[in-house]
């Protein structure tokens, strides 16, 4: 069962981990504040004219003390094995709680659900 935390910033897939919209630098104090150790992003850059770069996310996570990774699914290829497999090394390898985005959160749950199964 899944709950939307933080004025609905996240949603909470279980107590390791956890999916968001896209994410930008200034939000990450909030993230660490609620406890998350590792920011995986899942959103390619360039996706959108106007999104962040991970770059500039990744250096708010490293601020901020939380470990990053950037797993890219593109929504017009889709899922990919190499995704999963990169899904499967971040979170055995990773410290939780986890805090993964996309657009929406639901490349960054599908993924999830994949490499969990």
């Amino acid at each position: 069962m899944s709950t939307t935390d933080e004025n609905a910033l996240f949603k909470t897939i279980n107590d390791d981990f956890a999916v968001a919209g896209q994410l930008g630098p200034e939000q990450i104090p909030m993230i660490a504040g609620a406890g998350f150790k590792t920011l995986i992003c899942n959103r390619p850059d360039g996706e959108a004219p106007a999104e962040p770069q991970f770059d500039a996310v990744s250096q708010a996570a490293g601020a901020a003390g939380l470990e990053a990774r950037y797993i890219p699914v593109s929504n017009q290829v889709g899922l990919t094995p190499e995704n999963v497999a990169e899904m499967k090394a971040a979170l055995s390898e990773l410290p939780g709680p986890i805090l993964a985005y996309c657009r929406s959160g639901a490349r960054s749950a599908k993924l999830y659900e994949i490499a969990t199964s």
